[in-house]
């Protein structure tokens, strides 16, 4: 049957029964939801958090979208920086990177939406 899925449930691309597709609005509030998610959970070191952050800002205005590319290089650099005498400060600079997103996000009353 063409168009459908191998279950054969739904059209290709659909999104499965059961899933809902998450939709920015307002822009940047999927990418402020998963900070402050990440922020409260203590997860942003875990791998794929940031990714899934940075990922879910293609859609998020300049303040938002840049203060989470600016979280996804300092955790780029803190995962180089691992075993070495800059993680420390590395790890610190994603936090200082979070909290800024997190305030940018608190600012554009983003912070409880997402």
């Amino acid at each position: 049957m063409a168009g459908q899925t191998a279950a054969g449930n739904a059209p290709a691309g659909a999104t499965p029964a059961g899933e809902v597709a998450s939709v920015d609005e307002p822009p940047g509030a999927l990418t402020c939801g998963k900070a402050v998610r990440a922020v409260r959970d203590a997860s942003l070191m875990q791998p794929g958090v940031i990714a899934d952050i940075a990922g879910a800002a293609g859609t998020a205005d300049a303040p938002v979208a840049d203060a989470a590319q600016a979280l996804s290089a300092a955790y780029t650099k803190a995962v180089a920086a691992h075993g070495t005498d800059a993680e420390p400060d590395a790890v610190a600079a994603v936090s200082a990177a979070a909290a800024e997103l997190v305030a940018i996000c608190d600012d554009s009353g983003l912070a409880t939406t997402g």
